[in-house]
């Protein structure tokens, strides 16, 4: 593997070309399926950006693996051994879809399971987050200080909608315990929330390529990235997953309700 600042440079120059085809896109009639129910959509740049990531990454880095949404049903090949690549092309396509705003571009690369770089990029907002846990966390080329460890009742908190609706594990109760919830339909943008110290939680069930970056990032900051009661994510499996500070970590746990 080469050096990770080798690393960072490709990947930064990877994910604006990516930016720079989307935006291309939004000019051209975006082609749209759906996949488990008409929520849950799929498009023509979903798949090309996969394409163009997972072409580069095996050019680049020919021993990595590499875990992508759209190639998902591949997944019970893969190991957390070796140099693992996990990455969401867009992140929030309902929002890309029928907004053309609030989604991300993500890519997480672990070794042997140990979260070595995460990026998520803000594609609207040109805005990219990038970082490992021994080089901090960035903004471009900002450096981002550890949040205020804020409780959950002095911060908004994210929750994925069907969670929110639904009453998963008492969330309702967690969410008026809060200053106020935030939905925003993309992972990414909610973890990055939480990593500018604008939300103090988010949680929803996520999927490895949802939370993937995101976990290293805000690992890099003190911040806990669990399940719900608190537990180690599996990072080939799906589960609900919490990001947070640690007292609002402290404050959701002793009100969710016992799993079912």
């Amino acid at each position: 593997m080469d050096s990770l600042a080798q690393m960072d440079a490709l990947v930064k120059e990877w994910m604006h070309a990516a930016r720079t085809e989307i935006i291309q896109g939004f000019k051209q009639k975006i082609a749209v399926w759906t996949k488990s129910g008409r929520n849950d959509l799929v498009t023509n740049m979903d798949r090309a950006v996969e394409a163009y990531y997972v072409e580069k990454i095996h050019t680049f880095f020919p021993e990595a693996v590499v875990i992508g949404e759209e190639c998902h049903h591949q997944q019970d090949k893969y190991q957390t051994s070796g140099w693992v690549w996990v990455i969401d092309p867009i992140d929030g396509t309902m929002n890309f879809v029928k907004q053309q705003d609030h989604f991300a571009s993500m890519i997480g690369v672990y070794h042997n399971g140990v979260g070595v770089r995460g990026y998520i990029f803000d594609v609207m907002n040109d805005d990219l987050f990038w970082g490992g846990p021994e080089k901090g966390v960035f903004c471009n080329e900002t450096s981002l200080q550890p949040p205020l460890d804020t409780g959950l009742r002095d911060g908004l908190i994210g929750i994925g909608m069907p969670y929110l609706v639904h009453n998963y594990r008492n969330l309702q109760q967690v969410a008026l315990a809060s200053s106020g919830v935030r939905i925003y339909g993309s992972a990414g943008i909610q973890i990055i929330h939480v990593l500018q110290g604008k939300c103090t939680a988010y949680v929803s069930y996520l999927r490895p390529w949802d939370f993937a970056a995101g976990k290293i990032l805000a690992e890099a900051l003190n911040l806990q990235v669990k399940t719900i009661d608190g537990c180690t994510l599996d990072m080939l499996s799906s589960s609900d997953v919490l990001v947070a500070t640690k007292n609002a970590q402290k404050d959701i746990q002793s009100l969710v309700a016992p799993a079912r």
